[in-house]
């Protein structure tokens, strides 16, 4: 393999780390606080409003259904409008980070479902506010699941950054179309796919050795 193409592998590698990080940065901002709220306002919850979860939770639901390359298409106005661009690494980022919100929210609810209600009702009794609750009762008692889950994204935001390539975002996905199918180069095609198991491997692994870390049980 030439010089050439292991520094187009470089800097592909390069803009699927820059992608992958920044989206799931701005994505795990917005999906946390969502999360919470999605278990904090539901029925009998310390912050019920029944009608505000029904809402966002059928927002979150509708946004998780679409497709990642339908999704891609369709916003891109809005990505130009952010980025003033709809090619690129930075455009691709759009699209993964609204993808990524949705998913961040409903696996940190489902994380957080399971602290038991009977510490939110012992903070409860000591007169915790529920700021106080979600900070020092949800929040520490479930991160440890929260890792485990965020890192099952992250896999996810890998393989969508993969297809965003397809309509030329970038990243190790539009090295595989540009000069692996689309140049008859099956070896070029292999390498990228080797890349993408090794750096899904890694990732596991980081998760897996933090939220054992964290976990309290």
């Amino acid at each position: 393999m030439s010089s050439d193409i292991m520094m187009l592998l470089i800097k592909s590698l390069g803009q699927t780390l820059y992608m992958v990080i920044i989206s799931m940065l701005i994505a795990s901002a917005l999906g946390i606080p969502l999360g919470i709220l999605l278990v904090t306002t539901a029925k009998e919850q310390i912050l019920q409003c029944t009608t505000f979860n029904r809402i966002l939770a059928g927002i979150i639901n509708a946004v998780r259904s679409i497709p990642f390359i339908i999704l891609m298409v369709a916003i891109i106005p809005f990505t130009r409008l952010v980025v003033k661009t709809s090619i690129g690494t930075t455009a691709a980022m759009v699209p993964l980070t609204i993808a990524a919100i949705p998913f961040i929210a409903r696996q940190v609810e489902n994380s957080i479902k399971e602290v038991p209600y009977g510490l939110i009702e012992a903070a409860l009794s000591l007169g915790a506010t529920p700021a106080q609750i979600i900070r020092h009762v949800l929040l520490p008692e479930a991160l440890s699941s929260i890792i485990s889950q965020l890192t099952t994204v992250i896999i996810g935001l890998i393989g969508a950054s993969a297809m965003a390539g397809t309509i030329g975002g970038g990243g190790i996905g539009d090295l595989a179309i540009r000069y692996g199918y689309q140049r008859f180069r099956p070896d070029i095609m292999l390498i990228t796919v080797i890349i993408l198991i090794i750096l899904v491997q890694l990732v596991q692994f980081i998760g897996n050795y933090i939220a054992f870390r964290l976990n309290k049980k």
